[in-house]
C-alpha cells in the first residue's frame, strides 16, 4: 500500500463506515421493497439476468453494511463489488436496453456518486478494519 494511505486518521474511518452502512441499508431496503412488491422480476422490460442481479443486493447490501458496522474488511470489499457490478448493470440497462442517457436517470447519478465515494475511500479505510 502507498505510504500516505497508512496515515488515514482513525477518527475519519468510523464515520465513513457508518455513512456507507446506512446508505447500503437504504439500498437493501429499496431492493427488498421491489422484491415484496414485484417478485424476482421487478422490471418487465429487463432480461431475467438483470432482474436477478437487481434482486441480489437485497441480501448483499445488507451483508456489506453489517460487516462494515462490525469493522470487518469484508464489508468494504463486498460493498465495492456490489456497487461496481450494480453500476455496470444499471449503466448497461440505461444505455444498452433503454437507449436513454445519464441526464434522464437521477437514480444512476446517485448510484455513481456513492460508488465513486466508496471505491475512492476503500483503500484508505480498509487497513483500519479487521479480517
Amino acid at each position: 500500500m502507498i505510504g500516505w494511505m497508512h496515515h488515514t486518521p482513525r477518527r475519519t474511518v468510523i464515520p465513513v463506515c457508518v455513512i456507507a452502512a446506512v446508505l447500503l441499508f437504504v439500498g437493501a431496503s429499496a431492493h427488498v421493497t421491489d422484491l415484496l412488491s414485484h417478485g424476482l422480476r421487478p422490471y418487465d422490460w429487463a432480461p431475467g439476468r438483470l432482474n436477478l442481479h437487481w434482486s441480489s443486493p437485497a441480501l448483499f447490501d445488507a451483508l456489506a453494511a453489517a460487516f462494515l458496522i462490525r469493522g470487518k474488511r469484508l464489508g468494504i470489499d463486498l460493498a465495492c463489488a456490489v456497487l461496481a457490478t450494480d453500476l455496470a448493470a444499471n449503466w448497461y440497462a440505461v444505455h444498452g436496453i433503454q437507449h436513454s442517457n445519464l441526464t434522464a436517470q437521477p437514480g444512476l447519478h446517485r448510484l455513481a456518486v456513492f460508488a465513486a465515494l466508496t471505491l475512492g475511500t476503500a483503500p484508505f479505510i480498509r487497513r483500519h478494519l479487521t479480517n
